[in-house]
């Protein structure tokens, strides 16, 4: 008689933030436990419900809803009703799947499955991304046999019984490779001998970052930097960027696109990152041991991001250059400053090297292979 695989449900949602990590816990844990039948718990609102049937992964969608800050009662009741249906169409997957684990990578999407292990004994593990909890973390912390932290930051947010089980664990990110960085340069049109600094503001891109590297761009177009930008302007943003080049002579230093598609690659061929204070994008800014300068994105749920660069900024390992302060000039001065100063960077990068675990997916997935029953033979006698 063969040992039926086990089943965990990965529940995280509403954006990439929280999807992404739970796909590639599930493909940690899966490198661990082959035979591993992950289902997938999301949202019908959120970006799960496409890139989800995309992969061919199995799945459940549900009309769960998030808050609407600041909405008022009955602005959200609609959000209560909504967590009640979920919770009582996921129930009949629990009876009939029995998952041995649940793992909640946050997001609103992943209330329902949370709640509903803590009801029914079902072991539970958290991820949280950023420095302050999201509502489902805390909301589910009290619950919890195994808490990973991107921020250790972020136990200070949680109850007090909680954080007897956090462990900072890091995000699950792609793992550094050893990679021939003149040629990482050159794939992208730049001088392999030349530094690089990479801006990103993440896959939609940075209207204030664009805002910003633009002006500074126009103040140096006579008088070069000794280093050159490789820029990911955001799909929608490319178009009005490559007009302004255009405008200043198509300065050969910057190289702008739509979207970076080879990431790696352009981590690899970077000396400094300029981007905002998401927890994926500082994970792997961390991982690859590169120094930083981040802008929160204002508008963030709680302001997270703020908080997830005041953290690095505390640890040494970034430069926080809030928004309201960010032009031109503010970012020249900044970069000047990293590059102008090699002890400096060098010091950035030691702090971001300290800080990343870019081995995260795995180690959290060693942890958590740790809340499923032994397989057969490692009970047998």
């Amino acid at each position: 008689m063969h040992e039926a695989p086990p089943v965990v449900f990965f529940a995280g949602g509403g954006t990439g933030g929280h999807l992404y990590p739970a796909l590639a816990l599930a493909d940690a844990l899966g490198s661990l436990r082959p035979g591993l039948r992950p289902v997938f718990i999301g949202a019908e609102r959120g970006l799960e419900a496409r890139i989800l049937p995309e992969r061919g992964l199995e799945h459940v969608l549900l009309p769960v809803r998030g808050l609407r800050r600041g909405g008022g009662v009955v602005a959200n009741l609609a959000v209560g009703g909504a967590l009640v249906r979920s919770m009582a169409s996921l129930a009949g997957r629990f009876r009939r799947l029995r998952p041995e684990l649940v793992v909640v990578t946050g997001g609103y999407a992943a209330a329902p499955a949370g709640l509903l292990a803590a009801l029914l004994g079902v072991p539970l593990a958290l991820q949280e991304q950023n420095a302050l909890p999201g509502v489902t973390t805390r909301l589910l912390a009290r619950f919890a046999d195994q808490i990973h932290v991107a921020f250790p930051e972020a136990a200070d947010h949680l109850p007090a019984r909680a954080r007897t089980v956090v462990e900072h664990s890091g995000n699950p990110v792609r793992v550094p490779t050893a990679r021939d960085r003149a040629a990482d340069r050159a794939s992208f049109g730049l001088d392999p001998r030349r530094p690089v600094v990479l801006v990103t503001g993440a896959s939609q891109g940075a209207r204030a970052l664009n805002d910003a590297v633009l002006e500074w761009v126009r103040t140096r177009r006579d008088d070069p930097p000794a280093y050159q930008i490789l820029w990911s302007t955001g799909p929608t943003h490319i178009e009005g960027v490559a007009a302004a080049l255009d405008e200043m002579g198509s300065p050969t230093w910057v190289r702008a696109l739509g979207y970076i598609h080879d990431m790696p690659a352009a981590l690899s061929a970077a000396d400094v990152a300029v981007g905002r204070a998401g927890a994926m994008s500082t994970a792997e800014f961390l991982a690859w041991g590169l120094p930083s300068i981040v802008v929160p994105l204002p508008t963030a749920a709680a302001d997270h991001q703020t908080l997830n660069a005041r953290a690095l900024a505390a640890a040494g390992a970034a430069v926080h250059l809030p928004e309201s302060e960010l032009d031109g000039a503010a970012l020249g001065a900044a970069l000047d400053d990293v590059f102008g100063n090699p002890e400096r960077r060098e010091a950035l990068a030691a702090a971001a090297r300290e800080r990343g675990r870019p081995h995260g997916a795995l180690d959290i997935a060693r942890r958590l292979e740790t809340l499923l029953p032994p397989r057969a033979h490692e009970g047998a006698s």
